[in-house]
Formats: structure tokens, sequence, C-alpha cells
């Protein structure tokens, strides 16, 4: 993330990646990202998996939002893609969904599902700092996992 000079105050840049099939609802939820006042924010819109790619070849997101009107197969493909790339697994990703009633996706990729009836800025920037915090304790608990293994192979070792 940049730091940025605005008006005096130092903010920090936050690139994030709209994925959606209708423009109307990106439209509205891209006036929600840009009234988070936290930081500056640049976007980038995708409309399906193949925009998806060509967005990810230039811009390099620290947070993607999903909307889930894509259908379930888009849904599945786009969030299948993002986890097996090395290059963005570790970009967390939040779900925007119309109603709690349908399916969510299996996916470890997805952190975070919101409703977006009740998607405010301060939710939404309130879901950005949770997911941040989420993905830094699974990569935290990810490296004292595979520290632990490689101890007790070593305990093993020595033992035989």
């Amino acid at each position: 993330m940049e730091i940025s000079i605005n008006k005096g105050i130092k903010k920090k840049t936050l690139q994030i990646l709209l994925v959606g099939n209708n423009p109307i609802e990106l439209s509205s939820l891209l006036n929600q990202v840009k009234d988070i006042n936290q930081y500056v924010i640049q976007t980038e819109l995708a409309f399906d998996v193949r925009s998806l790619l060509d967005r990810l070849k230039k811009f390099k997101p620290d947070f993607i939002l999903i909307d889930d009107n894509i259908g379930a197969k888009e849904l599945t493909e786009t969030t299948s893609y993002l986890q097996t790339d090395r290059k963005t697994r570790e970009i967390p990703v939040t779900v925007l969904k119309n109603s709690n009633y349908a399916e969510s996706v299996p996916s470890d990729l997805v952190i975070d599902y919101l409703l977006k009836k009740s998607l405010t800025p301060e939710r939404l920037y309130q879901n950005i700092i949770n997911t941040f915090r989420i993905k830094q304790a699974q990569k935290f608990l990810k490296l004292a996992y595979l520290k632990r293994k490689r101890m007790l192979k070593g305990y093993m070792h020595s033992l035989s």
C-alpha cells in the first residue's frame, strides 16, 4: 500500500477490485466504496472471469468484492481461480449477497459475506479491516503450524 498526502493528512491507498455483471449495481457499489474516507481508494471493475483475468494483469488489488449476481457457476470459477493462483490467493475476498437464504460459495478464499441491502460505507470499511485481520491471523497460524511441524520432525529424527 502506498502513502499519499491529502491536505496534510497521510492516507493509505487501498486498491479494490469490484466483480459483478450488473453495471447499475456496480456503480452503486463503487459510490459506496468511494465514500470510505479512511483510505485513498483506487478501483477497477470486472464483469466476468475473462475481464477479471485482464484486470489482474495490470492491477494488483488489496481487496476483492464479488457480487453474487454473477451466477453460481461464474462465482465458483472466479473464486477457484483466485484461490489457485499464487499471486491472488492471499488477497481477501468478500462476497456481496442479496439474501441469507441463497447458498454460499464453498471456498477457503472467501473471508466474509455482506448483505447488499444493509451495505454502508462504514460497514464496508469495517469489513475490510476485519478481513485484513483475519488474513493476518491465518498467515500467522500457518507459519506457526509449519514451524511446530519442523520442530516435531527434528525431535523425532533426534530420537531415532
